[in-house]
């Protein structure tokens, strides 16, 4: 007869289960159940290390991963978990360290060979990169995320028709499979379709949309009659772009159309390189009457610096992991951005709607409470002189007014930004200052603030 399971054994099971459903609570606490009959059962140990990882508990989880890396160091996925979590904690070195230990443990570890990739891109090892992810999909020749990583590598370095293709694969990741649109009309490839509708549709987020709404005209141009749905906040602003025949906010009833196109899908459609990147701005345009209202507001003010707009923070989206931590590394902490306000003559306006506020004491004047959407926003921004931005929707929508915007950039930047350059195809008027270090703002910020200097001087 075969012996009944131990507490510690069903308590085990009764963890992992909790843990594979997602009850991450209650699968913790049987698992630290199970380790005090248990102390040195590293699978345990590292699924709460998985757990702490998950819930931002960021210092705890490299304790125990590498508490059962002790136990078990032949295990490849402990190393390659160690180095997802050195790699969200920007400790790039360590990250590679750990994924090629991975690698050398299990060969055709393609999961690592992934993760390999992703480290590599954020040192801007691009070319490495390439051909980590193309290793690992030699192995896994259908895994969405190791292709839409590959997307983002060859995009980074330019190879544009490559990467737009790549990118294509977006939609059967788990991240944006979901908000798919299963639509029964054929998506749009730029094929001649000269009288027909076309549905372009936005995704992602309000900078994507800003960014690349720019497309519409274009199709316009080619005899397509276009719909543009994008989120409300966005409309009013979006009826200054040219081409486009109607308008609808998302969750609206869509009108009949005959092809559809995501947004992110036009640069491909269109066979988007770095030297074709539509590039003139501006492509939108505040309204006429709410600018005129804040020239007139701003020209009462007392200071006659050069005026100067702000943001330091990106939506965190905190229910995503993965974009949750890029959040944290986009963004800098307000009162990093002290050196600036040292600086006589610069009258500086938040443009920051959400997220930390400014030290009160610093000299900032804040109108953004009586921004109700990005029209409102726009109209204050087009009687500014400068905008300086972290990698948020604020640098679109100055780069789309055709305002000078410098973006401080973190280390592991954005695909969209190429690597190695300090301007922009997506915006003439775009200036990058990046981190030389993974979370060096303080350089980024001195940076600024010498180039700030010669500007107020001037």
């Amino acid at each position: 007869m075969q012996a009944e399971p131990s507490a510690a054994q069903q308590a085990w099971v009764a963890a992992l289960q909790n843990f594979q459903a997602g009850r991450l609570d209650e699968a913790e606490r049987l698992f630290r159940q199970f380790l005090a009959v248990n102390p040195r059962h590293a699978d345990s140990l590292h699924l709460l290390g998985v757990i702490a990882y998950q819930t931002g508990r960021h210092d705890l989880a490299a304790d125990l991963i590498m508490k059962a890396i002790a136990i078990n160091p032949r295990e490849a996925s402990l190393q390659s978990n160690l180095g997802n979590l050195l790699l969200q904690q920007g400790r790039l070195d360590e990250a590679v360290a750990c994924y090629r230990k991975a690698i050398e443990l299990k060969p055709d570890f393609s999961e690592a060979l992934n993760n390999l990739g992703n480290a590599l891109r954020a040192q801007k090892h691009l070319d490495e990169a390439v051909t980590s992810y193309s290793r690992a999909l030699e192995l896994r020749p259908d895994d969405p995320e190791t292709h839409y990583n590959l997307a983002t590598a060859l995009l980074a370095r330019g190879d544009m028709p490559a990467g737009w293709e790549e990118h294509e694969w977006r939609w059967k990741t788990p991240q944006l499979a979901p908000s798919h649109r299963d639509f029964a009309k054929p998506q749009w490839r730029g094929e001649a379709a000269e009288g027909r509708t076309l549905l372009i549709h936005a995704e992602q987020g309000f900078g994507d949309t800003l960014q690349f709404c720019r497309y519409a005209p274009l199709a316009a141009a080619r005899g397509l009659q276009v719909i543009l749905e994008a989120p409300k906040p966005l409309i009013r602003l979006l009826g200054s772009l040219s081409g486009v025949d109607r308008l609808v906010a998302q969750g609206e009833a869509l009108p009949q159309f005959d092809l559809h196109c995501p947004m992110l899908s036009m640069p491909l459609a269109l066979g988007t390189t770095v030297t074709t990147t539509p590039g003139n701005v501006p492509y939108l345009r505040a309204d006429a009457a709410q600018a005129a209202a804040w020239r007139t507001r701003l020209a009462a003010l007392e200071n006659r610096g050069p005026r100067i707009g702000l943001a330091w923070a990106g939506n965190p989206r905190k229910h995503i992991l993965a974009t949750a931590a890029i959040g944290r590394r986009r963004s800098i902490a307000p009162d990093r951005l002290a050196p600036l306000f040292e600086l006589p003559g610069p009258h500086f306006f938040s443009l920051q709607k959400d997220g930390p506020a400014a030290p009160a004491h610093f000299p900032l004047t804040d109108f953004m409470t009586e921004m109700g959407d990005f029209a409102d926003t726009a109209a204050l921004v087009a009687n500014l002189d400068l905008i300086i931005s972290v990698d948020t929707s604020v640098v679109h929508l100055a780069g789309a007014l055709a305002k000078p915007v410098w973006l401080l950039d973190r280390f592991d930047s954005c695909w969209r930004w190429l690597v190695g350059r300090r301007d922009s195809p997506w915006y003439p008027g775009l200036r990058l200052y990046r981190q030389p270090q993974p979370g060096d703002w303080d350089s980024v910020v001195a940076e600024v603030t010498r180039d700030l200097r010669g500007l107020a001087v001037g």
